[in-house]
This record gives structure tokens, C-alpha cells and sequence, in this order.
């Protein structure tokens, strides 16, 4: 009712005007008790209007699927106090450009060119449908698409004389046709037509009121009536044209989604890289028992490639040899049998995870897959699945290689000065809620969907962890969930007994899910905890990421990118990768290797790759300190020289 109120409202403020002005006229003639019966007769009239116009209200904003709709639910709502015979509404044709394959019978002399009337925005005047509302006798409403001009509500001339003109027409005796309009003998007595305008000053439609019912003409409480209900309506067509723009951005988003998908999805010849069930079988994967896949999957195991390990390197894997480390991972696990995940689903929707990281520098399918790795590795080699059930670690792994799909390789800071649509669309964590939506948006694929056969409350609450999982990526978030990591890492310590700890804990939901948050993180920066020949080459990788971002950011944005960005200060890596450990790493995998001593492996790396960094800074800082001296040198010996020659 509010925004109801709010439209009686502004009525109320444009009619005080005509009361004012009426009174006037009372005080003049010092007629007190005229005055007053008049502004009673006002206030009714008024309050009549403002009655009608709510219940109009009422529907208008009931349909937003079409103006047709709207304007039929209007009218038919208010007919009864509408003071006519009948009254019909015509749609204008809002076209303003024709189809190149209707003017070229025009260009081509083959027909002549229009020359009938137009409306003032230059429109052709076409009623495209009309609606008319016979009120005497036995109530009837018909509504006639492509009406011909020679219907009832047409043949006057009148409605289109109105949307040429724009301006309405009372009682316009000299339109009216002598005689019956139709079968029932019915004539015209008296007339009211008013252009229905939408905000853009553009005449949508044209409505007509036939014959008030006590014969006499139309007069100004009509006037006044008519003339608000079509001003209303003419202003509720924004909400129709809103809803068509809000229903045709969904329907171009399921396109594009539909676009997106036939790229990204694993297609019937990339799994029989996986499952060769033609070769084999002699037939497609959906024509086998689920035995029958099992029996020919083609997997590395978890030992040739060392997934077990916090040391593990891509670098010798293949892009399809990950995707199958991937799949593994699933069955180390022991989800694909518990949760009963067919197994076409999952190889479909590992390797279509894979196709939707994009062919970048860092931030792609072998960065997604390490950190899914990490996650496995720090659940069952680090023993945190203790803490978590089957369900949570099938959620937290499929977080993990989800968590960075679709990366652009620009930093979220980087969207909201680029004015992206990603920062319009999400007000915070910009790039960690797109690959979060990407992920869901993968799992909502029914070919796609490993969390089918879960039931309502397992899938809410996978999705849920999930959710937490991805944003928590987010560096922004590292740095606020930090001492709450740090409290519970304090409270273990308070624990004589493992098992009452891992009892304790796995009852926490809330600590749980911090601990994840921070798992999130471990896995996010592990590369820095990797052996120094494979992290001194991801950090290139890392870096030369970097600097093209920092080269957008200069000639895109016309900005000087930070120093990190900046390939003009590339000498300048081993000290900003010395103090990146030291502000965002160290407490991290300190803190994790405190909570559980197995994952000390991983702090072990950090703070050997701290000193190799550690060592090339010194050296730099070494080089660039004698370049200074002898640069200081040799002006203190030109300064010399200048003074001897003054002498």
C-alpha cells in the first residue's frame, strides 16, 4: 500500500492547484457557504479519483509482463465507475525503424512509401490491437489483434487524429459517423479521447470513452477522472519496459551461459582420452554399467606423481595427465563410491573444470589444480580430515580446483578501475564470487552435476562450504580471519589428548569452517612453500603476471602501477618476495605447522625459500649500494675537478 499512498500522494499535489484556483473565485464573490460546499464537492470528487486510481494501482503493478496485460487488468478493474456506455483502448505499434526486408519493397518503387499519418515522435500510426469494453446490455470485452479500420472504435478517425496530434479530444462532434457502428444499432452521442504517454513523451496508446450513460456530455469530473487514469498508466508503462529489459538480459545470460557451456564442457571425444569405452567397449560411456567404467578408467594412481606429497610439482605432468591426478584424488578420497558419483559425471566434470581456466601466465588450470592438491595433500597427509566428515572434504577438494575458474588475470582492484561488469555485479570479492558462480554454474550441468545423488540437506550444505571456501580466497578476508585461526591453533595446545581434541573440534561447526577459511589460504600461496627450483619458477610465472596487469594499468587506465606490478622494477623481485613472506605467508603455514606438526613440511620450504630470496635481495641491495658509492664517487671527483679549474 505504500507505493499506493505515494501515487494518491502526487495526485493530491497536482489537483490543489485546480482547488485553489476554484476558491478563488468563491472569496470574490464573498460567498463563504458556496465556498464551502464546493471544496466539499472537491474533496469527494478527489477522494473518488484517488479510490479509482488505488484499484487501478492495485493491478497495474500486479502485471508487468506486457502492456496489453497491464492496461487490460486497469480498465477491466475500474469499469463499473467509469460514467459510459463503452470505451476502447487502442495499442500503438511502437516501431520506429523497419526491417530492412519491408523497406526494400519501398526502395525498390515496388510500393509506394508511406503517407498516412504519424504520431509526433515520427511513428507510423498502426494499432496493432485493440480492446473494447461494452458496458451496456450484457457486459462484454473483446479483444482484436490487427483491427481493420473500419471497426467500431476506428472508423471515426477520431483515435487516430489523437495519436497524430497528441492532444485529446472532447465531445469532436464533426468525427462521428450517422448511423449504427454495428449489428446492435448502436451510435455514437458523445466522445472522450485521451492519448495514453509513457515517460519518454511517447504516445503508447489512445483511449476512447462512448456516450455517457445519462446522455448529457462529458464534463470536467470525466475529464478529471479519464484524464488521471490514463496519465497513471501511461507512467506505469516504465514498469513494463523494465521488466521486458530485466526478462531479456535473462534471456541473453542463459544464451551466453549456453555459449559458455558448449566451450567449456568436456565433449564425447575428450573422455575417451579418460575413459576409452569405444576402444574397449565398443560404445559410449552412457551406455555402461558403472562396473564397466571402472574396469577400463584410466588413472595414474596416487603414487606416480606424488599427489600424497607437499613437494609435488606439475611441472612434469601434462594438462590432461592433471585432470586425471584430479579424478584420483576423488577416489583417494572414497566420495566417488559413498556419495555414488557416476563416473562419467565426474571425469566430465573434472575436465570441463579444467577447460574453464583460462590459457593465462599464472592463474590457470595448473595453478587450479595445485591448490586442489594442497587441499588433498593437507586433509590426508596432514591429517585434517579428521576434523571433517566425507561430505565436507568432497566440498572442500571441489572448492579448491573450482576456486580460481575463469581467472582473468587482473586482481580485484584491477576490475573495479577497469569499471568491469564483474565489480558492478558483486560489491566485494569481485573475482572470488565469478569463480564461485562459475562453479555452481558447472554443477547445476546435470552431466556436469557430482552432488546428483546427494540428498537436499548433504547438497545445501556442500554448496555452503563451498561458498565459505572460495570467497576465503580472498587476501582481502586472510588478514581478518587471522586471530580467530590463531585462537583455536592456542586452544588445541590446551589438549592432552588428540582424540578429545579431534571429538572437540569436529563438533565446532563455526571453528571448522575458519580453519577451512584458512586451509583455503595454505593451499592459495603454496607455492612459496614448494622446493626453490619449482618455486623460483612459479614466482617468475606469478610475477610476469604481474607486470602485465601493471602493463594494462599504464596504458589502458593511464595509471603507474604499484612497484610489485611494474616490470621496470623487476630487479626488484627476491625483495618484494622476501617481504610478501614475511607480512602474509609466514603466519599461515607457522601457525599450521603449531596445529598439526605433520604440515611443518610446508613451513620448512617457506623459510628456505625465504633465505634463497633472502640471499639474491642482499645481493642486489649489495650491487645497487656500490653503484651508489661509485656513483657519489665520481660526482665528489667532477666536483673536485670544477673547483681546481676555478683556482
Amino acid at each position: 500500500m505504500n507505493l499506493h499512498f505515494a501515487v494518491a500522494l502526487l495526485l493530491l499535489l497536482h489537483w490543489d492547484c485546480s482547488i485553489k484556483k476554484n476558491n478563488h473565485s468563491y472569496l470574490v464573490n464573498g460567498n463563504t457557504s458556496g465556498k464551502s460546499n464546493f471544496k466539499g464537492k472537491l474533496c469527494l470528487q478527489l477522494a473518488f479519483i484517488l479510490q479509482v486510481l488505488l484499484w487501478s494501482a492495485n493491478k497495474v503493478f500486479e502485471e508487468l509482463t506486457d502492456i496489453e496485460r497491464q492496461f487490460h487488468k486497469a480498465f477491466y478493474t475500474v469499469r463499473a465507475y467509469l460514467n459510459c456506455d463503452r470505451y476502447s483502448v487502442g495499442l500503438l505499434d511502437m516501431t520506429k525503424q523497419k526491417e530492412f526486408f519491408d523497406l526494400w519493397p519501398v526502395l525498390l518503387g515496388e510500393v509506394p512509401p508511406y503517407s498516412g499519418p504519424r504520431t509526433p515522435d515520427g511513428r507510423e500510426i498502426v494499432f496493432y490491437k485493440v480492446i473494447d469494453y461494452i458496458l451496456h446490455g450484457k457486459e462484454d470485452i473483446k479483444v482484436i489483434p490487427n483491427p481493420t479500420p473500419d471497426h467500431w472504435a476506428l472508423v471515426t478517425g477520431l483515435p487516430t487524429y489523437v495519436a497524430e496530434s497528441g492532444i485529446w479530444c472532447l465531445s469532436a462532434c464533426y468525427f462521428f459517423k450517422e448511423g449504427p457502428l454495428d449489428e446492435s444499432g448502436w451510435t455514437i452521442k458523445n466522445v472522450l479521447s485521451m492519448p495514453i504517454v509513457n515517460k519518454k513523451e511517447e504516445i503508447v496508446g489512445v483511449v476512447t470513452f462512448f456516450n455517457r450513460k445519462d446522455g448529457k456530455p462529458f464534463d470536467e469530473q470525466d475529464e478529471t477522472l479519464m484524464e488521471s487514469l490514463t496519465q497513471f498508466l501511461g507512467w506505469s508503462v516504465l514498469n513494463t519496459d523494465t521488466y521486458d529489459k530485466m526478462n531479456k538480459l535473462e534471456n541473453r545470460k542463459d544464451i551466453a551461459q549456453d555459449m559458455v557451456l558448449y566451450h567449456v564442457k568436456c565433449d564425447k571425444d575428450e573422455i575417451q582420452e579418460i575413459l576409452p569405452t569405444r576402444e574397449k567397449l565398443g560404445k559410449e560411456p552412457s551406455e555402461c554399467e558403472e562396473e564397466e567404467l571402472a574396469s577400463i578408467l584410466q588413472l595414474p594412481g596416487p603414487s606416480k606423481f606424488e599427489i600424497y606429497e607437499f613437494r609435488f610439482s606439475d611441472f612434469d605432468c601434462t594438462e590432461l595427465e592433471l585432470v586425471k591426478c584430479g579424478i584420483q584424488m576423488y577416489y583417494e578420497l572414497g566420495v566417488v563410491k559413498k556419495f555414488q558419483i557416476p563416473q562419467e559425471v565426474l571425469v566430465r566434470f573434472v575436465y570441463s573444470v579444467s577447460k574453464g581456466y583460462r590459457k593465462i601466465t599464472y592463474h590457470n588450470w595448473r595453478h587450479g589444480f595445485n591448490v586442489a592438491q594442497t587441499m588433498f595433500t593437507l586433509l590426508m597427509t596432514g591429517k585434517l580430515k579428521r576434523y571433517y566428515t566425507d561430505l565436507e572434504a568432497f566440498a572442500m577438494v571441489t572448492a579448491a580446483l573450482c576456486h580460481d575458474i575463469d581467472h582473468r588475470g587482473t586482481n580485484n582492484l584491477y576490475q573495479m578501475k577497469s569499471q568491469n561488469p564483474l565489480a558492478k555485479l558483486h560489491g566485494s570479492s569481485i573475482l572470488e564470487r565469478h569463480h564461485l558462480d562459475f562453479g555452481k554454474f558447472l554443477l547445476s550441468e546435470e552431466s556436469l552435476n557430482i552432488c546428483q545423488n546427494l540428498n537436499r540437506r548433504q547438497h545445501e550444505h556442500m554448496i555452503h562450504l563451498m561458498d565459505i571456501a572460495i570467497i576465503a580466497t580472498d587476501l582481502a578476508l586472510y588478514f581478518k580471519k587471522r586471530t580467530m585461526f590463531q585462537k583455536i591453533v592456542d586452544e588445541s595446545k590446551t589438549y592432552d589428548n588428540t582424540t578429545a581434541w579431534t571429538d572437540y573440534l569436529s563438533l565446532e561447526t563455526t571453528k571448522k569452517e575458519v580453519v577451512m577459511a584458512m586451509m583455503m589460504t595454505a593451499c592459495d600461496l603454496s607455492a612459496i612453500t614448494k622446493p626453490w627450483e619449482v618455486q623460483s619458477k612459479v614466482a617468475l610465472l606469478v610475477a610476469a603476471e604481474f607486470w602485465e596487469q601493471g602493463d594494462l594499468e599504464i596504458s589502458v587506465l593511464q595509471q603507474q602501477p604499484i612497484p610489485m606490478m611494474d616490470r621496470r622494477k623487476a630487479a626488484e623481485l627476491p625483495k618484494l618476495q622476501v617481504g610478501f613472506i614475511d607480512f602474509v605467508c609466514t603466519f599461515v603455514y607457522k601457525e599450521f605447522s603449531r596445529f598439526h606438526e605433520e604440515i611443518q613440511p610446508m613451513l620448512d620450504g617457506l623459510l628456505n625459500n625465504r633465505n634463497e630470496w633472502k640471499t639474491r635481495a642482499d645481493e642486489y641491495d649489495a650491487k645497487m649500494k656500490a653503484l651508489e658509492e661509485e656513483k657519489k664517487k665520481e660526482e665528489e671527483k667532477m666536483a673536485a675537478q670544477k673547483g681546481q679549474k676555478q683556482h
